[in-house]
């Protein structure tokens, strides 16, 4: 599946991938996929650090995504 997006290597967005809208943050061990819209971890699980950067810039380019 294409990757559309990458942010510090964490941050993966795919086109087309399954419904509800979400990217895929990957930091070490740890995968989650956050919705877009909530911008709540709707699976998986992430460090506290990572998850705080992650939400962080969600917020910053949440119309975009």
């Amino acid at each position: 599946m294409p990757e559309i997006i990458r942010f510090y290597g964490i941050i993966k967005v795919f086109f087309g991938d399954h419904p509800l809208p979400h990217f895929h943050p990957i930091y070490g061990e740890y995968n989650a996929l956050v919705s877009i819209e909530s911008l709540e971890i709707i699976e998986g699980d992430l460090l506290s650090r990572a998850q705080k950067m992650v939400i962080d810039w969600a917020e910053m380019y949440q119309q975009d995504l």
